[in-house]
């Protein structure tokens, strides 16, 4: 049966470490959330227009990360794996406070912010959980990039991947979120190879990267000492990376996703797409009456209460 009720964390919960692009330190404290207000970041370094909702229609970069931007200009970003956690163990609203622009990487992967929301209570709350169930495909191709969802009364995602390197090489991996251990997926690190490096740093990213938050890949080895985690880990970053991606869909959304050679961007393009697409979903959340009539492009917050 599905979970009729949004829940939040009973409790504060707070986290530091570097950011891997900026390089800057950085704290994020996890407060629990209202009925109204879905999952919000709070620049807390920032004494007004500090509060930036969660949501698609708010992604202004899609370069190496995710990153959300209000009306006022004021931005948050890597914001995919902390998003992807929350997910996972079902948080459906929060305030996440953070003193800088960027959420901290911690090892590359989700698992030290799983470790600890594994840990901690969860509060039910008075609003209803809204699922976007797919009743058709819906599908977005770039180039030779894919990406498509089709019907189905859970979240599956079939994720296929290929580089042309030995040891990324051609990588795939079918994994429901509902039903299967999620252990490989919650603990794979972001990567990149070796002599991508210094390009990347001359656009001003990775200023905080390390073999101790992500992966290297150099021609046939992997750099870093204690090797990969799984044997399936490149691809099932880029599955954790898409959870953290279509949390911003304001939904819990019901379908199968099959993605090649997908990212961040094309994951925005295609929620884009998705949400515009009425005549392919419908709208659940236990009153069937009042959900057709609410159906619309976005789920708008109150966020006054939080300000």
């Amino acid at each position: 049966m599905k979970e009729i009720y949004q829940k939040t964390l009973s409790k504060p919960l707070s986290f530091n470490g570097i950011g891997l692009h900026s390089g800057l330190n950085s704290k994020i404290r996890i407060l629990p959330g209202t009925d109204t207000c879905g999952i919000v970041f709070k620049r807390v370094d920032l004494e007004k227009n500090n509060l930036i909702e969660a949501n698609f229609n708010n992604v202004t970069s899609t370069t190496l990360s995710t990153t959300l931007q209000n009306k006022q200009g004021v931005k948050v970003s890597t914001v995919e794996h902390l998003l992807a956690a929350l997910y996972i163990v079902g948080i459906d609203s929060a305030i996440i406070e953070i003193d800088s622009e960027e959420v901290p990487i911690m090892d590359g992967s989700a698992k030290i912010f799983l470790d600890t929301l594994k840990k901690t209570n969860l509060k039910q709350l008075n609003s209803k959980i809204k699922y976007l169930k797919i009743l058709d495909k819906v599908e977005l191709k770039e180039g030779e990039r894919e990406i498509k969802i089709t019907p189905k009364d859970s979240f599956e995602v079939d994720f296929e991947l290929k580089f042309n390197n030995k040891i990324i090489g051609n990588q795939r991996n079918l994994v429901n979120f509902s039903e299967d251990n999620l252990k490989d997926i919650e603990e794979s690190r972001t990567f990149c190879l070796y002599d991508d490096i210094q390009k990347i740093k001359k656009m001003g990213l990775a200023k905080g990267g390390t073999l101790e938050n992500a992966i290297v890949v150099d021609q046939d080895k992997v750099i870093n000492k204690d090797g990969l985690r799984n044997d399936k880990e490149f691809v099932n970053h880029k599955i954790l990376d898409l959870a953290g991606d279509f949390l911003l869909s304001g939904f819990k959304i019901l379908g199968k996703v099959y993605c090649y050679q997908g990212g961040h961007q094309l994951s925005n393009l295609f929620l884009q797409r998705l949400i515009k697409s009425k005549d392919k979903y419908k709208i659940l959340n236990f009153d069937e009456d009042k959900s057709q009539k609410k159906q619309s492009e976005n789920t708008h917050y109150n966020l006054a209460a939080i300000a």
